[in-house]
């Protein structure tokens, strides 16, 4: 799929903003996909080009995280091996759905994820004792956001940072930090499977996959330097600005 100079340039800067949100926030990804589905993408094609510029970005995050020693990636080998099947079993259900269903599907689950965005980030707190052990949270959180990233995507980052930070109690920072790790495992997975059914758009996604990398890699600089005080504001910020945009002006 070919498109003219000026909307590459376009998706560029988007992704280069989304990446900067992800790494700081998550839901960069609510950005990616109504932009990639305006310049003429189909559902589908826009949820596989969405995975290969988002793979890009959180892996730039990652690294940087475990570069500068603040993610072990040995810690948390369960609850990666869970995101991968999640992922894996997400990518196979949206790729097997009608296209017409997810036309109508993908705007429904944009507004109840602003919402969730929006309101769900009031119980954040600091680090505290944890609800669950590892294990469990492998299996339902790695288990079933790595599904949702697979089948939908959008957000995957807010929600494996609420995750963490409600269920294993860890503060605001470290949740960002080890989101960035699952996240990046969902991504890449899901891509994997996107190219096995040929969905991929592979030059509109390696122009934003540029973009992606230097707002990620900005924005991780600038979780590790000034921590909750940066992630909370963002975060709600987005929520707000999502919303209101999902909800008064979508058609």
């Amino acid at each position: 799929m070919l498109l003219d100079p000026e909307i590459l340039l376009l998706l560029l800067l988007i992704a280069a903003v989304a990446g900067w949100i992800d790494a700081i926030a998550g839901g960069g990804g609510i950005i990616i996909l109504p932009s990639l589905l305006l310049a003429g993408l189909n559902p589908v094609q826009a949820l596989a080009t969405n995975k290969l510029q988002a793979c890009f970005g959180s892996g730039t995050a990652t690294l940087n995280f475990v570069l500068k020693k603040k993610l072990d990636v040995r810690a948390v080998w369960p609850a990666i091996l869970c995101t991968f099947v999640g992922a894996a079993l997400g990518t196979l259900a949206v790729q097997w759905m009608p296209k017409a269903l997810l036309e109508t599907l993908i705007p429904l689950l944009l507004i109840a994820l602003a919402l969730f965005l929006l309101f769900g980030t009031r119980h954040l707190a600091s680090e505290r004792e944890a609800r669950i052990r590892t294990g469990t949270f492998a299996l339902l959180i790695g288990g079933g956001v790595g599904f949702y990233d697979g089948f939908f995507g959008p957000g995957t980052g807010t929600l494996f940072a609420v995750a963490h930070m409600l269920l294993l109690g860890q503060s605001m920072l470290n949740a960002t930090i080890n989101t960035k790790l699952l996240n990046f495992v969902s991504n890449i997975t899901a891509l994997l499977f996107f190219i096995l059914g040929g969905e991929v758009q592979w030059l509109i996604g390696l122009v934003m996959a540029l973009g992606q990398m230097l707002g990620a890699w900005l924005g991780s600089n600038m979780v590790l330097n000034k921590g909750a005080r940066l992630i909370r504001p963002v975060m709600i910020v987005v929520s707000i600005v999502i919303s209101l945009k999902l909800l008064l002006f979508s058609d």
